[in-house]
C-alpha cells in the first residue's frame, strides 16, 4: 500500500493537500488519532477490500501522541508499505496573516497569542519536519498552486483526473444551458430547416449533418474551433477545473447545433478525451415542428 502522511504547520494548507490526494485516488482521513495509526494500517490491508492508496493528516491537534509517529511510520515501512511524509510549512508572517483573515482559531491557542501558538506548533512539529520526505513551503502559494504541487508529487502529473467534458446542443428559443462554460452560437450556418427534405430530420441524420458540415463556412468555423480547444482544455485542467461543458446553440436545437455538437464530440474523442454528448432540445424542436422562423427571403 502507498501511504502519504500530510503534516505541517496549522494554516499551511493541509486540508487543501488532503483534498488533492483524495482527487488523485487516495482514501483520505483528516486528523486521525495517532494511537490508531497501526490499527488502521492493519485494517486497510485485510480482506478483499484492501486499499491501494491511503492519505492521512496528522498534526498538533493530537500533540500528546506526536512522539508515536516515527515508530509507526517505520513499522509500516517494515511491513512493505511505501510511506511518504509531506511536511507543509509557511513563514510566520504568512501564517499570522492567514489566521487574521479566517474565523478559525489556532488549535494551540489556549489563551496565547497567534504568534505564541505558531511558535509552539513549530517546536512540536520539528521532529516530523526532520523526518519528512518532502517539504513544501506554501507561504506564497495559492490554493490552486498547492493542489497542483501535491498532485504532481504523488502522481507525476499536475492533473489528478482528466477534465470531465460534456458537449451539449441546444436551441436558443429554450434558453441557454445553465451548466454551460463555453457557448458557441452556430445560427450563422445554413439552416436545413429551409430545405423541405431535411426539415423533419435532425443533425444526427447523415443527410442533415452533411448539409451543415460540408459548407465552407462550417469547415472554416471548425478550423478555428479545434486549435482553440486544444489550447483551452489544458489551461482549464492546469487551474484544477474538474468539469467543462461546451454548448452549441441554433434556433430550435434540432439541426445545426446537433450536427456540430456531434462532430466536435467525435473530434474530442479522437484527441483522447472522454466526452459525454447530450442533445438537450431535439425532442422539443420536433414537438414544435422545428424552429419558428421568418419565411426565407426571396432570391433577388
Amino acid at each position: 500500500m502507498r501511504i502519504v502522511v500530510v503534516t505541517g504547520m496549522s494554516g499551511s494548507g493541509k486540508s487543501v493537500a488532503l483534498r488533492a490526494l483524495e482527487d488523485a485516488g487516495y482514501y483520505a482521513i483528516d486528523n486521525l488519532p495517532i494511537a490508531l495509526f497501526d490499527k488502521l494500517i492493519d485494517l486497510s490491508t485485510f480482506g478483499k477490500d484492501e486499499l491501494a492508496k491511503l492519505a492521512l493528516v496528522v498534526d498538533t491537534r493530537d500533540a500528546q501522541n506526536l512522539g508515536l509517529i516515527p515508530s509507526a511510520l517505520e513499522n509500516a515501512r517494515g511491513e512493505g508499505h511505501e510511506v511518504e511524509v509531506i511536511f507543509l510549512d509557511a513563514s510566520d508572517a504568512a501564517l499570522e496573516r492567514r489566521f487574521s483573515e479566517t474565523r478559525r482559531r489556532h488549535p494551540l491557542d489556549e489563551g496565547a497569542t497567534v504568534k505564541e501558538a505558531i511558535d509552539r506548533d513549530r517546536a512540536l512539529l520539528e521532529p516530523l519536519r526532520a523526518s519528512a520526505t518532502r517539504i513544501i513551503d506554501t507561504s506564497s502559494m495559492s490554493i490552486h498552486e498547492l493542489r497542483r504541487e501535491v498532485t504532481k508529487l504523488v502522481s507525476g502529473s499536475a492533473h489528478a483526473m482528466p477534465l470531465g467534458l460534456t458537449v451539449v446542443s441546444f436551441g436558443y428559443r429554450q434558453g441557454l444551458p445553465s451548466e454551460a462554460d463555453l457557448v458557441f452560437d452556430v445560427r450563422f450556418l445554413p439552416n436545413p430547416f429551409f430545405v423541405e427534405a431535411l426539415r423533419p430530420l435532425t443533425g444526427e441524420d447523415e443527410a442533415c449533418a452533411s448539409y451543415v458540415l460540408e459548407r465552407p463556412e462550417t469547415q472554416a468555423f471548425l478550423g478555428h474551433l479545434y486549435p482553440m480547444l486544444r489550447f483551452l482544455l489544458p489551461q482549464f485542467e492546469f487551474e484544477g477545473k474538474a468539469y467543462l461543458t461546451i454548448a452549441f446553440g441554433c434556433t430550435g436545437g434540432q439541426h445545426r447545433s446537433v450536427a456540430i455538437a456531434r462532430t466536435v464530440s467525435e473530434w474530442l474523442q479522437k484527441e483522447g478525451r472522454e466526452v459525454r454528448l447530450r442533445h438537450r432540445d431535439v425532442r422539443k424542436a420536433h414537438a414544435h415542428g422545428g424552429p419558428p422562423s421568418r419565411a426565407p427571403a426571396e432570391p433577388t
